[in-house]
């Protein structure tokens, strides 16, 4: 079956065969060929069909970035998401913020990874070529280690605390962690804008949310005059 599968009757010369080798690349009319990637690099996430190689390019160009992999893996409920893994130039420093908000002036929001981990070396197979499947998985608790976990402080907090955590499936949220740092995406979001909705009876616009997603500067969007006045674990209690 996989030799079927590679080797294949040539469209061109009756009788002969053409191997499958899995690279993807464009014909030119002067007969050369432009190469432009592999086909088990290319992913499906949340419909769209994504080339990590894309990815991986835009993000190696990035100032304090030496080199980059981008993984397509299962998060906590099972879907995919793009996680990009980081060797970082230790004579530029950057953030994960910086890095994402580069990449989003770059790419469709669909293909700017929800997570980012920074390793110090690749791990190597026996013959010295990219383990991939030997990448550490990201760990919510690590990814927003660069900044001290402040515990919700008001009402509100609290209450978009237990809504992450549950959308998240983290134990635990700081007000100053990032959604998307800790596994979130686009689809996610909407999920929680509509689980906010729901539980305190107001909409926050996705837009307001992107520009800052912490529950610090979404509990100011949501109640900025009626935060001391209003105690939204009420509307929970049965």
């Amino acid at each position: 079956e996989l030799t079927a599968e590679r080797f294949i009757d040539s469209p061109f010369d009756a009788g002969d065969r053409l191997y499958r080798t899995g690279d993807i690349g464009c014909w030119r009319a002067d007969g050369l060929i432009d190469y432009q990637g592999r086909n088990d690099f290319q992913v499906k996430v949340r419909g769209y069909r994504i080339e990590l190689g894309e990815i991986e390019a835009k993000l190696a160009a990035l100032a304090g970035v030496k080199d980059a992999v981008v993984l397509a893996r299962a998060d906590a409920s099972g879907h995919q998401q793009l996680v990009a893994y980081v060797l970082q130039d230790d004579a530029v420093e950057t953030t994960t913020d910086q890095l994402r908000g580069q990449l989003q002036t770059q790419l469709q929001d669909y293909m700017v990874p929800t997570a980012f981990v920074k390793m110090q070396a690749w791990p190597l197979t026996s013959n010295g070529k990219l383990d991939r499947k030997a990448l550490p998985a990201p760990d919510a608790a690590a990814v927003s280690a660069g900044r001290p976990y402040v515990a919700p402080r008001t009402p509100i907090e609290e209450v978009l605390e237990i809504i992450w955590i549950e959308l998240l499936g983290v134990e635990r949220v700081g007000v100053h962690d990032n959604f998307f740092d800790l596994g979130g995406h686009s689809l996610m979001a909407m999920r929680l804008i509509a689980a906010v909705r729901d539980t305190l009876g107001i909409t926050l616009p996705l837009k307001t949310f992107f520009e800052s997603p912490t529950i610090e500067h979404m509990g100011r969007s949501l109640l900025p005059d009626e935060v001391d006045d209003v105690n939204p674990l009420e509307t929970m209690l049965p």
